[in-house]
């Protein structure tokens, strides 16, 4: 983080890679391509603005693209954003920001019917001609609008990608992000990033402008087995936190409930069981066919995302077997070709045939609740660095995301962020502060090193035993690597592979760090040892940065209520919030 007054960028650390051999100007410069990146990109491409898209692989191959269940917003007869707006704050489990959850519920049925001149096509009743709408985990009523079944994401990324293009918008595809460039007072000035020899360019290059907006989606390659691309390998958080920005709240990961099971060795993306199936009438059961959620819950199967992974993983412990079942035969061959037809390829696929079998199912890592601290435009601690979707920390989703609020998140949000971009323009460019690479990089096989740490000491069940050995073993990755640096001058070779797995350490270090301090269960963060919520000691957020003085430093701060702590920004740089915890994690 920039210390005011100072006149440095960010803390100095930076990936090592080959300088920009290749620049391009904007107004503007979007990283990422789902519904978060594009609709901003949009916005403020329509406002005049010189906008770039930067995106790590094709235009439609972001998260966006493989979410099934749909958009949550108060669109049905009889709903209102005030029963959206409880249901969130119920799942959230204490740690909403209320003005946040407010703003996401009552601008939502805006920006969806936005979304939908864009050209992204709703399923509709054949009787009415009006939305279809199902329900999902944590919901009272239906409010979850569908696309081809199950197949929401795709059709807006469809629509959203030919939006892109139909505008002329200039597009970097398959392009890493690297770093941030800040000039001397720590504003921002553009991003570095590799081409991976596609496209117009090729290798390291620049996009300078004075407005970034990371729309990089998450970080579940963390952990061996998630339902994230490849590409989700929580790089929009690793730069920001080098240049400065906080993060908050990254040790609640939720993990789905319903990821088709594959084995116990499977690893790396698998496939999701939406919880449109459950929504629908799926029953979740045990190999003798009990439904386990009933009485645990009042909305049994419906229940919360954390609250039905948890009553998974004990069923799981007491009958000693790595998975349970979904239910859904009774919906017959027609049901599931029409509403369920991509599920359905999945599992077939897979040799299961849901017709006319359960599907075993077992939780995964799904989706990142924390990030990048913003405020209610999108504004990151860092002058002209803005963040949304699931990269970003808003106060939207508190301790556990209900089912269905992402896509509206980074919709309406993107919007916000396209307004503060046009009413405030970022002050131009002044010149770039180069910055030395001081840190190491992983060699490429530590990305499988850091899952399994991961997997095994920060998943589902989490305890203070567990989270000192992820702790140790991540510290060992990360000290091994900066020992070759600083005592042979070595370090791994540049390249994407290494890149990425330096990006994943640095997540996993402050996820492991949060983890380790939340002593309680709470929302999709389950301490074995903690098992209870405490709200007197930890209805609080924790804010982490790295340290600008110490390199190896985390800086782990509790806020003092569960109020949503405020961006706070000086022209040079951030304001920090007091008490702070340094330690090496």
């Amino acid at each position: 983080m920039s210390t005011p007054g100072t006149g440095t960028a960010g803390t100095g650390i930076r990936l090592h890679a080959p300088a920009p051999g290749w620049a391009v100007e904007a107004d503007v410069v979007v990283v990422g391509s789902g519904v978060a990146g594009l609709t901003v990109a949009l916005r403020c491409a329509a406002a005049g603005r010189r906008t770039v898209v930067v995106t790590k692989a094709r235009l439609d191959d972001g998260s966006t693209r493989w979410a099934q269940g749909g958009i949550a917003a108060a669109l049905g007869e009889g709903d209102t954003p005030e029963q959206h707006l409880d249901d969130t704050l119920v799942a959230g489990a204490g740690l909403c920001d209320e003005a946040a959850v407010r703003l996401l519920v009552t601008e939502g049925p805006g920006a969806v019917r936005r979304l939908m001149e864009s050209g992204a096509v709703f399923d509709t009743s054949a009787e009415t001609g009006e939305i279809e709408l199902t329900r999902e985990g944590g919901h009272h009523r239906r409010r979850i609008a569908h696309a081809g079944g199950d197949a929401t994401g795709a059709e807006i990324s469809r629509a959203l990608v030919e939006a892109v293009q139909a505008a002329g918008i200039r597009t970097v595809e398959n392009a890493l992000v690297l770093d941030l460039l800040q000039d001397a007072e720590g504003r921002t000035a553009g991003v570095t990033l590799h081409v991976m020899g596609e496209g117009q360019h090729d290798g390291v290059g620049a996009v300078h402008a004075p407005a970034v907006i990371l729309a990089t989606g998450g970080m579940g390659q963390v952990f061996s087995a998630t339902t994230n691309p490849s590409v989700s390998t929580g790089d929009g958080v690793a730069l920001a936190l080098r240049a400065g920005a906080e993060v908050s709240d990254l040790e609640f990961v939720q993990f789905h409930p319903t990821v088709l099971f594959l084995g116990p060795d499977a690893e790396g993306q698998q496939p999701l069981v939406s919880e449109a199936v459950r929504g629908e009438g799926a029953h979740l059961v045990d190999a003798d066919g009990v439904r386990f959620m009933v009485g645990q819950h009042e909305l049994a199967e419906l229940a919360p995302r954390d609250i039905v992974a948890k009553g998974i993983m004990r069923r799981m412990q007491e009958q000693g077997t790595g998975h349970m079942y979904l239910d859904a035969r009774h919906f017959g061959a027609e049901m599931w070709e029409q509403r369920f037809p991509t599920i359905l390829a999945a599992c077939r696929a897979h040799g299961i045939d849901p017709v006319t079998e359960p599907i075993p199912v077992a939780p995964a890592a799904h989706y990142a609740s924390g990030g990048v601290r913003t405020d209610l435009h999108g504004r990151t601690t860092v002058p002209g660095l803005y963040a949304c979707g699931e990269v970003a920390c808003t106060g939207v989703h508190g301790a556990n995301r209900l089912a269905s609020n992402s896509l509206l998140e980074g919709l309406v949000f993107a919007e916000r962020i396209a307004e503060d971009i046009v009413a405030h323009p970022p002050a131009a460019n002044a010149p770039v502060v180069p910055v030395p690479a001081t840190g190491p990089l992983q060699p490429a096989g530590a990305r499988y090193e850091v899952q399994r740490i991961m997997t095994d000491g920060a998943g589902v069940l989490r305890s203070a035993g567990s989270l000192a050995g992820a702790a140790a073993a991540l510290e060992e990755l990360y000290a091994a690597a900066l020992g070759d640096l600083e005592t042979h001058g070595k370090t791994a070779e540049p390249g994407v592979d290494t890149w990425e797995a330096t990006n994943l350490l640095c997540v996993a270090r402050v996820l492991v760090a949060a983890a380790r301090r939340r002593e309680e269960t709470r929302g999709c963060h389950w301490r074995e040892d903690h098992p209870d919520r405490d709200d007197e000691n930890w209805r609080r957020h924790l804010v982490v940065r790295l340290s600008a003085t110490e390199k190896r430093a985390l800086v782990v701060t509790p806020t003092d209520s569960a109020d949503f702590p405020s961006v706070q920004r000086s022209p040079h740089g951030t304001d920090t919030v007091n008490d702070s915890m340094e330690q090496s994690a």
